[in-house]
């Protein structure tokens, strides 16, 4: 049977309308499925932290400089550095130059942190963990702003397995808003500070380093049912403290 062009123009636009919300209802999917993608998700985590830069550098900036400019301290910094004390539920901030020796600046309160002295061991253990990390800009967070530590770090990730435990957590980051289940809650001002600082430092390799207590002035605590390894961690926190001075 042959069938006309119309009937054939009216049969091709039938499949074009049945097809359309299907190609909709898939898009978000397939714009989601190419974020994924490591070139395109640099890209755009990048631009999210401009655009994050944008929008609160003008204020950070400008409290930021004002804090240093009291200790007569150039802004921006070469390198960046905060050292977290749990007992004390502070963030104090030290800088440097490219090639010199640490500075205090100055101390944030941290104004959320659930759990108590001592490492984080698994998921939803609801503990802070204590070690020396590494620090990425997360400007898409629900708790305003943040910066993501690298947990589990190697040293973690090792002592788990030599634990037997399968799950240590995860998803570990220094944010706005008060409110924490085993992350540093800062509250929206400092974290706008702190993000913009490790933003602007010209080493962008920011490190935190999450105390139990201060450990150039403390003993180490005393832990109830302590991983075996805990000391060989303090000692390690211990000798890191000794390149940042007491403010």
């Amino acid at each position: 049977m042959r069938i006309s062009r119309s009937k054939i123009s009216l049969l091709l636009l039938a499949v074009l309308i049945a097809t359309v919300p299907v190609i909709i209802s898939k898009r978000s999917d397939i714009v989601a499925m190419i974020k994924q993608i490591p070139v395109i998700s640099k890209l755009t985590a990048r631009k999210m932290v401009d655009e994050q830069a944008a929008t609160y550098g003008p204020a950070a900036r400008s409290r930021l400089q004002a804090a240093f400019a009291t200790r007569s301290i150039a802004y921006p910094p070469a390198r960046v550095v905060f050292v977290a004390l749990k007992d004390k539920h502070e963030l104090q901030v030290y800088v440097a130059p490219a090639n010199g020796k640490f500075v205090y600046v100055s101390t944030y309160p941290v104004l959320g942190a659930s759990g108590k002295l001592g490492p984080k061991l698994r998921e939803g253990d609801f503990q802070v963990p204590e070690g020396i990390y590494h620090l990425t800009l997360e400007p898409n967070t629900p708790y305003h702003l943040a910066l993501r530590l690298n947990y589990p770090n190697e040293f973690d990730l090792a002592h788990a397995m030599e634990d037997g435990r399968q799950d240590p957590g995860s998803d570990i980051l220094i944010h706005g808003s008060t409110g924490s289940i085993g992350c540093l809650a800062m509250g929206d001002p400092a974290s706008e500070d702190l993000f913009l600082l490790a933003n602007d430092a010209v080493n962008k390799d920011t490190q935190v380093v999450i105390c139990p207590t201060d450990l150039r002035t403390a003993s180490e605590p005393e832990l109830p049912n302590a991983p075996l390894w805990l000391p060989s961690l303090y000692r390690a926190i211990k000798l890191e403290l000794t390149n940042y001075p007491l403010p």
